[in-house]
């Protein structure tokens, strides 16, 4: 498996950069889920509003992928009421532990690997799941990106990996 050298950012909250490449990863973790969401049980099965966090984080930072893991999950639920009011702390929960994970492997690693990403996708799901069980108190529904959302996990590791490779070759 090939690793490539990885150019990464650590944006910081003063440079504007950060905000707007924010702003950008919100916008696509605004309509992927759209688009996921004209499938039934969409959203469930692709875990859409965490694609772009990951990348945001592994390519630009930690920071810039905070913002994006805070404000896709708010921005989506004012503007469309998804995700419900119900989950989005587990949800908001997921999204930070994902940017804090891709952020600090691409910052220790500093290569770009599928099996990182997956890694990155692992730990995120796991520490998440354990979060959302404690919040839901229903052990059931905690473990639904286990049962159901796989082929989302997949997404983000495969998907990721092609994405951030590309904007590695710009």
């Amino acid at each position: 498996m090939q690793t490539k050298a990885l150019r990464l950012y650590s944006l910081d909250y003063k440079e504007a950069k950060t905000y707007i490449i924010a702003m950008i990863f919100v916008v696509g973790n605004i309509v992927l889920p759209q688009v996921c969401h004209l499938i039934p049980q969409g959203g469930f099965i692709f875990l859409p509003i965490y694609f772009f966090t990951l990348i945001a984080a592994y390519k630009y930072g930690w920071k810039a992928g905070l913002l994006t893991a805070v404000l896709s999950p708010l921005v989506n639920h004012v503007l469309f009421g998804m995700p419900p009011l119900a989950v989005l702390p587990a949800i908001l929960t997921k999204s930070v532990f994902l940017a804090m994970a891709a952020g600090l492997a691409a910052s220790y690693f500093r290569k770009l690997s599928l099996p990182i990403l997956a890694l990155v996708v692992l730990a995120y799901q796991v520490f998440g799941t354990l979060v959302e069980w404690t919040i839901l108190g229903d052990f059931f529904k905690a473990v639904q990106d286990f049962r159901i959302g796989i082929p989302g996990m997949l997404l983000q590791v495969f998907g990721g990996y092609a994405v951030i490779r590309y904007l590695l070759k710009r």
